[in-house]
């Protein structure tokens, strides 16, 4: 059965670019990449590259490959148009290779250029990072653009965070890196690279978002699912639109002056949230032992067939 999840509004399912996908699926079990959800702003030309580029660490690696995505602004919701495409993706490798004396890297990373930056990380370092609370796999499994994906093993990891997860992992996720992406404009108050804004606006918008629904183990990864799921002053509101649209139309939005609602959320987002998220203790046995049954079903299931 196909299972695409749904785009964020003003997005469209294009399910083009599938030529391979058949053959790949005669090397992986019984495994079958059902999911592809492309949108239609991206350039299609760019979309062959990363399928190529997929492709050719599948037959060179080799390796497996059962969800690849968008990452990056244009996942996010605020692309500008000469925005880079940020492709992720979870792969695993034939069991030969996982039992060598000299194991291969757990991430793969493919030549950057002026466009393209592809890498992904081994399923295990996935998993182990899911644990110690970091969002970014989360966030990989809900991306509404996807390149290639099977929809048995996403909603398979998407039960599994929703047993494993911790909230305050999240919060701790979250805060930190508003506090990375400040520091990297520390001292530009005055005028500051306005797309940075973005890079700040997602966390603090994040960790509302979770304040404000206590019963959600993760937010959105969509900017604009979290904007819609929060409370906010509609002058803020309209100014954080304001930006996303400039930003989609401009190619380079350049240095300015914070508008003053914004920079009011971010001070007071960083007071509000400061050390709220308390401290984090080891993952539980329970939940150590469901993700390592995951990785074992999932390490076999997508082996090549003999």
């Amino acid at each position: 059965m196909n299972r695409t999840p749904s785009l964020p509004q003003g997005s469209e399912i294009n399910q083009g670019h599938r030529r391979n996908q058949k053959d790949d699926s005669r090397t992986a079990g019984l495994i079958d990449f059902d999911t592809r959800t492309i949108a239609p702003s991206m350039d299609g030309s760019v979309v062959a590259q990363i399928d190529t580029r997929l492709e050719n660490l599948i037959r060179d690696e080799p390796v497996i490959i059962p969800w690849a995505i968008e990452s990056g602004s244009r996942a996010w919701g605020f692309p500008s148009p000469d925005s880079d495409y940020d492709c992720r993706f979870i792969y695993v490798r034939p069991l030969r290779h996982m039992t060598a004396l000299f194991p291969k890297r757990d991430v793969i990373e493919t030549p950057l250029d002026a466009v393209l930056d592809v890498g992904g990380w081994e399923l295990s370092k996935a998993l182990r990072l899911l644990l110690k609370g970091n969002a970014v796999i989360l966030e990989w499994l809900t991306s509404p653009i996807i390149y290639r994906g099977n929809s048995d093993f996403q909603k398979a990891a998407l039960a599994l965070t929703h047993e494993v997860v911790n909230r305050s992992a999240m919060q701790h996720h979250y805060r930190r890196l508003a506090l990375s992406m400040r520091a990297r404009v520390a001292g530009e108050n005055a005028q500051l690279p306005l797309k940075k804004l973005f890079y700040i606006l997602r966390p603090l918008v994040a960790l509302k978002w979770l304040d404000e629904n206590p019963t959600a183990r993760f937010p959105p990864m969509h900017f604009q699912t979290l904007l819609d799921g929060v409370e906010l002053d509609e002058v803020l509101r309209g100014d954080i639109g304001m930006l996303v649209k400039a930003k989609a139309e401009t190619r380079e939005l350049g240095n300015g002056k914070v508008p003053p609602t914004i920079a009011s959320f971010i001070d007071d987002g960083f007071k509000q949230f400061d050390g709220k998220a308390g401290r984090l203790g080891p993952p539980s046995a329970s939940d150590v032992a469901m993700v390592e049954g995951f990785h074992q079903t999932w390490l076999h299931r997508l082996q090549p067939i003999s």
